[in-house]
């Protein structure tokens, strides 16, 4: 075996692969970039090599760097992880030059399955369906163009290296097209050093699921179920679950088949995804073989209790699967929700910063449930413009879908971050929406049930009245330590008021509240004092607890808490409510304050999340047509086109291309 590897990533999949080296007795070394240097994984490792600059393409993906800090620390094999170099071949021909191994799959392998036009190509040579399009290179915006009229709309544009949803565009029209081909192309250059692109037909209604495999140097492959990756924004997947909610056993094991199958046909070895459109009716078309371990691997971890990790360095390490097919049994549900650094009320867009405090629900297993938190990021840490938005993978597994769902919805409520947006309540929102807890899936869910984008979720009534209650007992502590406060004169104690008003937004409640044995009893009042229900809570929260645990009128809540300017701020299954408590006169007086007034910035081009500035396409005294492309502003490896909402002429230009901006910056001014 192995006795020290090299980690070629960063972030949560570094520190994944070296929990499972450190379980195997293997010795693991970390490279990072200038803006990775006291990064999780560089913690975590035995040893650390510094590769360069922030921009991967100066670090990350640079071979050579790699190669030497293998040669610098002795390490006999390299995990690539997935993005970076983890499906290049020269990369690893690189490594086999030098005697290092490559824990992955074989050069050809990569070359044949990591790359899109060529699977596909080598797909339909093997006789597997695949999604009607053009499999060649595509050099110009015109050719594109002409490509997606002669295939018919929508087509989707593809990096042809690569994978995680970077360098893919939907179009509906030439217009799109044009776009997002140059997008495409810039962003697959950016983030995989190929700027390589395809267009394939865009099935719509479909649902995406893969099936994981498993396969040695000895010819012998497996299937390991699949996992459904339907819920996906932006082409990029949010929420994995395993199994499937939409296959029967039959369906499973025709694709697994032809998934080995497919994988046999390439000697392949190492773990491997083999993804699939599958259509309402159980038909199923190739779309991509990745040749590399998936970000939802988990899931598949959870249910069938085989670590891939470790069978990915055993096979490198030469030794055959000791797992048959047979041996693979599904146990349970698993879910996976992907936390990002994004502002989901501000449409996704990335969100950078010092991560303040960063609670994560405790990992384990209680009750036949568990939680799995995959993370690269700790309390104190800084999201990077330069990275993926990725902070962690939260998952959860339980004896069947709802119970992971549920327990899903419980983790996420008790997910404490500040300091950066991200998109919990979104997450949080999706587990609690009917269909989706029904299953019924596909990769459409997103813009169909969210087409405004994510509003937040409205609160119920029932749910306002917990809200409150656990207000009315938050503030009752807080009230309870401000009277023992010392210092106050003799003559003169604090008295705690006998009522309240609590206010959620624009929901408002008398109430009062009273200590009793059982723990405290919060009566909502009507405007003359009369009692119209009583609640008893019963919690061990004190003051300065990022979440809320207990129990009211014999149920079980867990709710998100922050202290705001004149109240808590309390998130719960999506649903976010600022609660005051006011004295009653305090309620009076505050009814009496003016609005403040907010600033108008209609005439304003605002930079809308921090990012760089990649291109500016106007000019001063430039007239400018509603749609038109305005700038492009690159985030997290993302391009993002910010286009004029109105006819306007542009009156100046605050920053230059190159510019790093702050969320909300100024980059134009109209007249």
């Amino acid at each position: 075996m192995f006795k020290k590897i090299l980690i070629a990533n960063r972030g949560e999949i570094a520190c994944r692969v070296i929990k499972t080296a450190r379980a195997m007795g293997i010795k693991t070394v970390a490279v990072y970039s200038e803006a990775d240097a006291d990064a999780l994984h560089v913690e975590m490792a035995d040893e650390h090599v510094f590769l360069g600059p922030p921009p991967a393409s100066e670090s990350y993906l640079i071979a050579d760097k790699i190669i030497e800090a293998c040669k610098q620390t002795g390490a006999e094999a390299v995990h690539p992880g997935y993005g970076f170099l983890s499906e290049n071949a020269k990369f690893a021909q690189a490594l086999a030059d030098n005697g290092i191994a490559f824990i992955g799959p074989n050069i050809k392998a990569i070359e044949v399955m990591g790359d899109k036009i060529e699977s596909k190509k080598f797909a339909n040579e093997a006789k597997v369906n695949t999604v009607p399009g053009y499999l060649g290179v595509i050099e110009t915006a015109e050719e594109a163009v002409k490509i997606a009229n002669d295939i018919g709309y929508p087509v989707m544009i593809k990096a042809s290296a690569g994978g995680g949803g970077k360098g893919m565009r939907i179009a509906w029209s030439e217009s799109e097209v044009a776009d997002g081909f140059a997008s495409s192309m810039s962003e697959a250059k950016s983030s995989f050093g190929d700027d390589r692109v395809f267009i394939e037909k865009f099935v719509t209604q479909p649902r995406h699921i893969e099936i994981q495999v498993l396969a040695d140097k000895k010819g012998n492959a497996i299937y390991v179920v699949e996992r459904e990756c339907s819920i996906q924004r932006r082409n990029q997947k949010v929420i994995e679950e395993a199994p499937s909610p939409f296959l029967d056993e039959e369906t499973r094991k025709a694709m697994g088949e032809q998934a080995v199958a497919l994988a046999k046909a390439v000697n392949y070895e190492s773990a491997g995804t083999v993804e699939f459109i599958v259509d309402k009716d159980k038909n199923f078309y190739f779309l991509e073989m990745n040749t590399r371990l998936q970000v939802e691997h988990p899931v598949t971890e959870l249910i069938t209790g085989i670590d891939l990790v470790e069978q990915m360095i055993r096979v490198a390490n030469g030794e055959e699967l000791k797992i048959k097919q047979s041996d693979v049994e599904i146990n349970g549900w698993a879910m996976e929700s992907r936390i990002y650094a994004e502002d989901p009320y501000r449409n996704f867009l990335p969100s950078t910063g010092r991560l303040v405090r960063y609670q994560p629900p405790q990992e384990g297993t209680e009750k036949g449930l568990t939680i799995r938190n995959d993370t690269g990021v700790f309390e104190g840490g800084e999201i990077s413009l330069f990275y993926d938005p990725m902070i962690a993978k939260l998952c959860t597994h339980g004896p069947d879908r709802l119970s992971a769902i549920d327990h899903m919805s419980k983790a996420l409520d008790s997910f404490h971050i500040k300091g950066i947006g991200h998109n919990i309540p979104f997450l949080a929102a999706i587990m609690e929406h009917p269909r989706f807890r029904e299953g019924r899936l596909t990769t459409n869910f997103i813009p169909e049930e969210y087409p405004d984008g994510f509003k937040g979720v409205d609160l119920a009534d029932e749910r306002a009245v917990m809200l409150a209650v656990i207000a009315v007992h938050m503030n009752k502590l807080h009230a309870d330590r401000a009277v023992q406060i010392s210092g106050q004169l003799p003559n003169r104690p604090r008295v705690l008021p006998t009522e309240w008003i609590v206010s959620l937004d624009e929901w408002n409640q008398r109430v009062s509240a009273t200590d009793v044995a059982a723990g405290l009893e919060v009566f909502f009042l009507d405007e003359n004092g009369k009692r119209l229900s009583e609640h008893l809570v019963r919690s061990d929260w004190t003051p300065g607890q990022a979440v809320w645990q207990g129990m009211i009128d014999g149920k079980e809540y867990v709710v998100e808490t922050d202290r705001a300017k004149q109240g808590y701020l309390l998130r719960y299954r999506g649903a976010t409510a600022n609660a005051v408590v006011h004295t009653v006169r305090g309620y009076a007086l505050a009814a009496l304050m003016p609005e403040l007034k907010v600033a108008d910035t209609s005439k304003m081009l605002l930079c809308p999340m921090p990012g760089l500035v990649k291109k500016l396409h106007a000019e001063v005294g430039q007239e400018v047509k509603a749609g038109e492309a305005l700038a492009v502003v690159e985030a997290m490896k993302m391009e993002n086109i910010l286009r004029a909402e109105v006819d306007a002429v542009v009156k100046s230009i605050e920053c230059e291309e190159g510019d790093s901006l702050a969320v909300d910056a100024v980059i134009m001014e109209f007249e």
